[in-house]
């Protein structure tokens, strides 16, 4: 999987892939059989580079500020996307919605605005299953993706962005999902808005004002930094900018903070695409490639530390 700057709860995943470790000539040439099929999005200029935008853990990530329900971050990350004109997609943990009314009122609230993909029934970690056990967590979250969704969900985005510990895992989970008609959804770009969400929801409980003006601060400040540091790792790789995928979540504050991300990556000269635009590129090709394995870890910018202590604010 593409993965310039990509995280988990646990492990801060730094990998490239193999096509990036060529030059960009070299690239085209052995990424051009895979994507032969499909049509080629257009090269993005450096005046004018692209995101694509994802948000995992539908219907629910983290806590709640009070007063807020699931239904209430659904609506308002849809206003906020639809306002700016944005595509997106989002990645779904079915579990979270199962006897949960609001949850699944959030679910389906988004599905009715914008397309879904499968993130595993219970945002499972590959690496602590076998293979088998992983497919079965694929599979079950498909019937509640076919009943919500309004057009096509077969896009798969790897939990942890965990894509297993050995390469017989790694391979046959691959397998799996172009046997079934899945694209991996890639991460180049993001700036671990998750670590910020439990901060914000115990600020919002003290009505400390302050504190979150502290978050949102450097909230915009990692927005800033991580799509900088993305560009920078591209245009060595590539020799230009790609189409990025940014990776976020499903938060009571990426549900506050998007009007201002989405507003600041246009100021930055970005404009948005869909995921499948932006994985036209030949820089996606081998997520595509059920064989394709990860090239080793170097290159990649190094990660961003928040100014403020996330962990000890507000408690």
């Amino acid at each position: 999987m593409s993965t310039f700057t990509s995280r988990s709860e646990n492990t801060m995943i730094r990998r490239i892939t193999s096509c990036v470790l060529v030059g960009l000539a070299a690239l085209v040439a052995a990424c051009a059989p895979a994507a032969t099929s499909r049509a080629v999005a257009a090269a993005p200029s450096d005046d004018h580079p692209s995101i694509a935008v994802t948000v995992d853990d539908i219907p629910a990530h983290g806590g709640l500020a009070p007063g807020e329900t699931r239904l209430d971050l659904s609506r308002r990350l849809v206003a906020a996307l639809t306002a700016a004109g944005v595509p997106a997609r989002g990645f779904v943990n079915g579990s979270r919605a199962q006897a949960n009314p609001d949850a699944t009122a959030a679910l389906e609230y988004w599905a009715d605005a914008f397309p879904v993909g499968n993130h595993t029934w219970t945002h499972a970690n590959l690496n602590d299953l076998t293979a088998e056990a992983f497919g079965d967590e694929i599979a079950r979250d498909e019937p509640l993706l076919k009943k919500v969704s309004r057009g096509d969900w077969h896009w798969f985005r790897y939990p942890y962005l965990q894509e297993g510990d050995d390469p017989a895992k790694r391979l046959a989970v691959r397998r799996y999902l172009a046997s079934h008609g899945y694209r991996i959804a890639s991460v180049t770009m993001t700036f671990d808005d998750w670590k910020y969400n439990d901060a914000y929801v115990r600020c919002a409980a003290r009505g400390d004002q302050a504190a979150i003006a502290k978050l949102e601060e450097d909230w915009l400040d990692a927005v800033r930094y991580n799509a900088e540091a993305s560009r920078t790792l591209a245009k060595a790789a590539y020799g230009s900018d790609i189409p990025y995928v940014l990776l976020t979540h499903f938060g009571s504050f990426d549900a506050r903070m998007f009007p201002r991300t989405l507003a600041l990556y246009r100021e930055m000269g970005f404009h948005f695409v869909s995921l499948e635009e932006a994985q036209n590129h030949p820089a996606y090709a081998g997520d595509d490639d059920p064989a394709a394995v990860p090239g080793p870890a170097e290159g990649l910018p190094a990660e961003r530390v928040p100014e403020i202590d996330l962990a000890g604010l507000c408690v």
